[in-house]
């Protein structure tokens, strides 16, 4: 692609696309477990019925900590700034090194663009961590490998 811009755009794009889904994953499966829980009605097992409940609450609980989690994620994606180019790693940036290219942003795997990958990692991912701060031209090592940065956008 001719604009580094705009690619990173495309992938700002996806990962909010991916972040989207998983929130509304999470509202749908709580929601389901609450309508769960309430349409329990109550049987002449009243353990049966306090249990069910029980169980329905902590299912609603699990998913209510999933959507925090991703608004957490969302809220990390927004504050990318994915229209500037910058000289080295840092959140936003787009990592292309002699094996892969890496969008610094969320963790939200791999995003495939003109037949392209491309790998949308968390600056808290162990990638992350090593690439932080690189310029183009920098080598590092990661899992057994030295690998060179050849430019970041």
């Amino acid at each position: 692609m001719n604009n580094p811009i705009e690619l990173k755009k495309q992938l700002y794009a996806h990962c909010l696309e991916y972040v989207t889904q998983r929130i509304d994953t999470a509202k749908q499966a709580m929601e389901a477990a609450q309508t769960a829980a309430n349409e329990e009605s109550k049987s002449s097992a009243g353990d049966k019925y306090e249990t069910t409940r029980a169980m329905m609450q902590i299912e609603r609980d699990r998913h209510a900590a999933q959507l925090a989690e991703a608004l957490k994620l969302k809220k990390e994606l927004e504050s990318l700034n994915v229209d500037k180019q910058y000289d080295k790693a840092q959140a936003g940036s787009l990592v292309i090194t002699d094996q892969n290219r890496f969008f610094l942003s969320i963790s939200a795997g791999k995003i495939t663009l003109n037949k392209i990958d491309y790998f949308a990692v968390s600056l808290n991912s162990p990638i992350g961590v090593q690439l932080l701060n690189l310029k183009a031209g920098n080598e590092f090592h990661f899992q057994n490998r030295v690998i060179q940065i050849k430019e970041v956008i």
